[in-house]
């Protein structure tokens, strides 16, 4: 295992940028474990992500989604914050995200699957510029919602 650091680009401009562990690396799927690397506590209302969880992150080459399995620092399972994104890049040591805004959050006991910022994501004028990468981009969180409401994520992260 190896460290990378993991960079996610938003609007063409790198949003936060993090070093991680390399878990495993299949060719398509990459997963890699980092602790919470913002500063201080962020309060979403339905969750908290604060120092000392540990996310434990899945990346595709081939998908347009990323699914992070939070956990506190104690271990206990928060649930799964889902990215919508451009298919990952790894170039030398550094994984490369595009954040397209659409996000999916699913509790750990799965009775709540909350799609965010489709607001943000339609105010971005994706579907103008890319409109192959915003028809990509709503399939990804149709996915992603099917996978959570019907237990999908086991499979999906064995």
């Amino acid at each position: 295992m190896g460290e990378l650091t993991v960079a996610l680009v938003k609007g063409g401009r790198t949003k936060i940028r993090y070093p991680a562990t390399l878990i495993a690396d299949d060719g398509d799927r990459i997963t890699v474990r980092a602790t919470w690397a913002a500063e201080g506590t962020r309060d979403f209302g339905f969750v908290r992500f604060e120092p000392g969880d540990v996310f434990t992150e899945h990346f595709w080459r081939r998908r347009w989604y990323a699914v992070k399995e939070v956990r506190s620092g104690d271990g206990t399972l928060k649930g799964w914050y889902c990215d919508v994104t451009r298919p990952a890049v790894v170039r030398d040591d550094e994984l490369v995200v595009e954040d397209l805004d659409l996000d999916l959050w699913v509790s750990a006991d799965r009775s709540s699957v909350l799609r965010l910022d489709e607001d943000e994501f339609e105010a971005s004028g994706l579907a103008a510029r890319d409109p192959e990468a915003a028809a990509q981009a709503r399939r990804a969180l149709d996915t992603l919602e099917l996978l959570a409401r019907e237990g999908g994520f086991d499979r999906l992260l064995s």
